[in-house]
């Protein structure tokens, strides 16, 4: 029998036990000490190479101790304490570590850990701590391909440490010139600028020019008097960056840049080495990002060899991925694409022909998780059971069947050995924190690793509930429901609505407490009603369903959400004079577009970081979605929430981080300026140097800030 039904509220068996919960959680346990209610976990657990055990962080007569565990016995070794890694870090004449360093294994017996600007290893044979490399003071961005060979930046310009010899590759004094950081502002599956090919021979690197990028002012106010800092930030519309790749050898210790094309209006993405270091795969997406060519570049020449295949949509491509080469058939490789309306692989040869698409079906693959040892499987995570579920599968790259791997209902996350012969399975679901255990590949568990207590079996927790809704056009709109602790039926309880409703990301899915955080449950157990709906356009769920909303942000989201809200008022314990909303970011969005797109449809909301005119947010992401202001007038008018201002009802709290380089500042500033034009009453509080997400001591300053305000004003009416 399936988890979900339409309609259906399925209630957990956690209720079962609410008897023997007696606890109440605190805003404090929510917040500043939300860590100690998570689930357990075994940190930094990983695979040691060239064995059949895996290592993780123990506490080990008090003291943080790497330890490895033999997942055929379970028998446990303790490699290294802290203390004892400590003793060798003062014979070099280091300060000493406060914590257990993040390690990187390089053989079964040795791993590498930073200690500023020092590369360090440490092997557990020889028990010998020694220095491998050093970069210069300064450094960022650190890629280090392995002890001998690590690449940084320092400002604008790439270097790179070579047997502890520093090597200055760029020599730009033009601080709009920057050389091997991350271009597009990490849209499309970028989070570096650096690529070392796999004999670490060469070294690509992202080079961008940003020197007609518009400037945009940030204050810092921590200075007398204060100070600007500008950032760039190409707003929707305007001047991009431009970017190219070069390749630096390390034996001619020269550059060359690829032939990328004269026309630089564009995006370079999924940068992928040849396995034998010959040539440079890359993805060019043009700038309305309808258009994706894949290329093969010479790196002796930096001429384009061949375009292997393209990818058009009317609407957008979105690449997030780079090739994967099938391991043992260096002349093939998989290719992810949403070319059918879902996110397949696609195996091709070298020479761009299609072989077979191997995966189908109207489902999402989430993430590739590599080849067994012979390279004739490939495993990958998909929702192929259920969009909420995350399980592991495999296919057989001859006959394309299909294997599920993972059976129970929930979500995995999977860590495969190096020979894709064993994986780490992170497994939770509604009611289980987290199981963390050892499969093979045909999906036989061949030890537990470790089972989470229930962090809040004490507390008094209601009871969270999943079930779907159908949208206009028929689509499943997934649903999660809190009930408050001591849910009565008979009484009418206050709906606080959590709301994101973008792209990129799903809120509902059948993890642990149904993917809410702490501060819901708190918020439930002091009386609400918490629900949250995926809207159309929100991740996972096929192209049909994510680009209903393009060139039109907010209108179909708030559609569904609407419907959501109609389905509460039907419901007998739903006081619907008492309804709020909350969201952060595109949720800030949607939470200012309902309070002024459909006034009087909730009496309070807070509204954090939000997008209020998509002309002012960054290109890459506005224009996938929107189009530019130029192409797309009626939609960015459509959208414009400075266009609504005037029909804003009940109480709205806007909050925004003063040096915000995501949703700049000026996004609420003009919303709060045009209703005070209007005399339209808003509340308002920003939280000075905080940037999109208000983090550290201020945390806990914020969640009362929420909390008090749904009180004051949805419960109690001031």
């Amino acid at each position: 029998m399936r988890l979900f039904k339409q309609t259906l509220l399925v209630i957990l068996s956690a209720a079962l036990i609410t008897l023997a919960q007696t606890k109440e959680l605190t805003l404090r346990d929510v917040t500043t000490n939300a860590r100690s209610f998570f689930p357990k976990h075994l940190v930094q657990l990983e695979w040691r190479p060239s064995t059949e055990a895996v290592s993780f962080i123990d506490t080990v007569d008090g003291a943080p101790t790497l330890t490895v565990e033999d997942i055929h016995t379970n028998k446990k070794e303790s490699l290294v304490s802290l203390s004892t890694l400590n003793q060798k870090m003062y014979e070099l004449k280091f300060e000493p570590l406060l914590k257990f360093p993040q390690i990187k294994w390089l053989t079964k017996d040795s791993f590498q850990f930073w200690q500023g600007d020092t590369l360090l290893s440490y092997n557990v044979s020889t028990k010998t701590l020694d220095i491998s490399n050093t970069v210069n003071i300064g450094a960022e961005n650190i890629d280090a391909a392995d002890v001998k060979h690590v690449a940084y930046t320092i400002k604008n310009n790439l270097y790179i440490a070579v047997n502890e010899k520093q090597i200055q590759i760029t020599q730009d004094k033009n601080p709009g010139i920057v050389n091997g950081q991350y271009v597009s502002r990490n849209e499309f599956g970028i989070f570096k600028g650096t690529f070392w090919s796999p004999k670490n021979n060469y070294l690509a690197f992202y080079r961008k020019d940003e020197s007609k990028v518009t400037d945009y002012p940030l204050v810092d106010i921590t200075s007398r008097p204060a100070k600007v800092e500008d950032i760039k930030y190409p707003m929707a519309g305007m001047t991009s960056e431009e970017v190219t790749l070069g390749v630096y050898d390390l034996k001619t210790e020269k550059t060359i840049f690829l032939k990328t094309g004269e026309h630089t209006d564009h995006y370079l993405t999924g940068i992928t080495w040849d396995p034998n270091e010959k040539y440079i795969y890359i993805g060019i997406l043009n700038r309305d990002q309808n258009h994706l060519e894949e290329i093969k570049y010479d790196i002796a020449t930096g001429d384009s060899v061949e375009t292997l295949f393209e990818e058009r949509n009317p609407k957008y491509v979105q690449p997030l991925n780079g090739l994967f080469f099938v391991k043992n058939h260096p002349d093939e490789f998989l290719w992810l694409s949403r070319r059918d309306g879902w996110n397949h692989f696609y195996l091709y040869n070298t020479d761009g022909k299609l072989i077979k698409q191997l995966t189908k079906g109207d489902w999402e693959v989430t993430e590739f998780n590599g080849f067994d040892e012979k390279g004739a499987d490939l495993y990958y995570t998909s929702t192929m059971a259920s969009p909420l579920d995350r399980d592991l599968y495999k296919v057989n790259l001859k006959s394309a069947k299909i294997t599920k791997l993972t059976q129970a209902e929930g979500v995995n996350y999977i860590i495969p050995d190096e020979n894709g012969i064993y994986f780490i399975d992170s497994f939770n679901d509604l009611t289980t924190p987290n199981n963390i255990s050892v499969i093979n590949g045909e999906g036989k568990e061949i030890t537990s690793l470790l089972t989470s207590p229930n962090p809040i079996k004490d507390f008094n927790i209601g009871t969270t509930k999943i079930f779907k809704l159908k949208s206009k056009d028929g689509f499943d709109l997934y649903c999660r429901m809190i009930l408050p602790a001591k849910f009565d039926s008979t009484k009418k309880y206050p709906v606080l609505i959590y709301v994101y409703g973008g792209p990129g990301i799903q809120l509902i899915r059948n993890g642990w407490l149904g993917d809410a955080g702490l501060w819901l449950n708190y918020m439930a157990e002091h009386g609400y009603v918490v629900f949250t709906l995926d809207n159309r356009g929100s991740a996972d769920r096929g192209l049909a369903f994510e680009q209903v909303t393009f060139r039109h942000l907010g209108t179909n989201e708030i559609q569904d959400q609407e419907l959501g809200v109609n389905y509460l008022k039907s419901l007998p314990f739903v006081d619907t004079t008492k309804l709020g909303v909350f969201g952060w970011s595109f949720g800030g969005f949607m939470t200012t577009s309902l309070m002024t797109r459909t006034p009087g449809l909730f009496k309070v909301a807070v509204a954090g970081g939000s997008v209020i005119n998509w002309k002012y947010y960054e290109v890459m992401y506005t224009e996938r979605y929107m189009d530019t202001p130029q192409d797309n007038p009626k939609g960015y008018e459509q959208s414009n929430l400075l266009n609504y201002a005037k029909n804003l009802k009940g109480k709205l709290l806007m909050i925004h981080g003063t040096m915000d380089p995501i949703v700049v500042w000026q996004h609420d500033l003009m919303f709060i300026k045009k209703c005070a034009d209007l005399g339209v009453p808003v509340d308002y509080f920003v939280y000075p140097g905080q940037q999109h997400g208000v983090t550290g001591i201020d945390t806990y300053h914020l969640y009362d800030k929420i909390t008090n305000y749904f009180k004051d004003f949805l419960i109690e009416g001031k």
